[in-house]
């Protein structure tokens, strides 16, 4: 019986032969034995959470060790038998649980799982200040403004209509001499259309008119 008065018990754990090796390996470096480790995990780990954890299950067919019999009839005779794990414990455990908990001794030894402690009485941190508002934007005034651009930008339509080319030109917003080609023309009277077209908010007849015009005129 242990100080704390529990019984203690022998376990067999069957498992693979890299499994078995790991597990002795991390208990020699921590100077403990197999049982050692797996109650550290059980004293900081939920049990719900070991349960979660995947068991690495027993070995496979093929994976077996030969030992010496020491006893009985058959003492001094070689014997293959299933890899394994001796671990000394409380009662009560199922194989498969001390198992999960020592797999999971491993992947926190391998950085693969970090244990965090927590002061249950620690003050929650205080939660990021809120970002700075958005900058408000007046969208009358910004619309008034745009309005201003457009008129400002916008030609004067011609008094005499369209009589040359280069008026043609004028009007779709090309310098005198220019030679766009009729691709270049076609994207610039689309994008005019649709701030001069009398149905649009800044739209007008007689630029609409004049549009029209410089493009039959430049098709010729």
């Amino acid at each position: 019986m242990s100080a704390s008065g529990a019984v203690k018990h022998s376990y067999t754990i069957p498992c693979a032969s890299a499994f078995r090796d790991a597990v002795e390996a991390l208990a020699a470096r921590r100077r403990v034995n197999v049982g050692d480790i797996a109650r550290s995990v059980l004293l900081v780990m939920p049990a719900a959470l070991i349960d979660l954890f995947p068991d690495p299950g027993d070995p496979a067919n093929a994976d077996r060790e030969t030992i010496i019999l020491k006893s009985g009839p058959a003492q001094g005779r070689p014997w293959r038998r299933k890899p394994r794990l001796q671990v000394r414990m409380a009662s009560d455990y199922q194989v498969t649980f001390i198992r999960r908990a020592l797999a999971l001794a491993l992947a926190m030894d391998r950085g693969d799982y970090v244990l965090r402690l927590e002061d249950p009485n620690a003050k929650p941190p205080a939660p990021p200040p809120p970002p700075p508002p958005a900058p408000t934007i007046d969208v009358t005034e910004e619309v008034e403004r745009l309005k201003a651009i457009i008129n400002v930008l916008a030609f004067e339509p011609l008094p005499h209509g369209i009589a040359t080319r280069d008026d043609a030109l004028h009007v779709l917003g090309f310098p005198p001499g220019a030679r766009p080609d009729r691709r270049i023309i076609r994207a610039r009277f689309r994008m005019l259309a649709t701030i001069h077209h009398p149905d649009s908010n800044h739209g007008s007849h007689n630029r609409m008119s004049q549009l029209n015009q410089a493009m039959e005129f430049l098709k010729e």
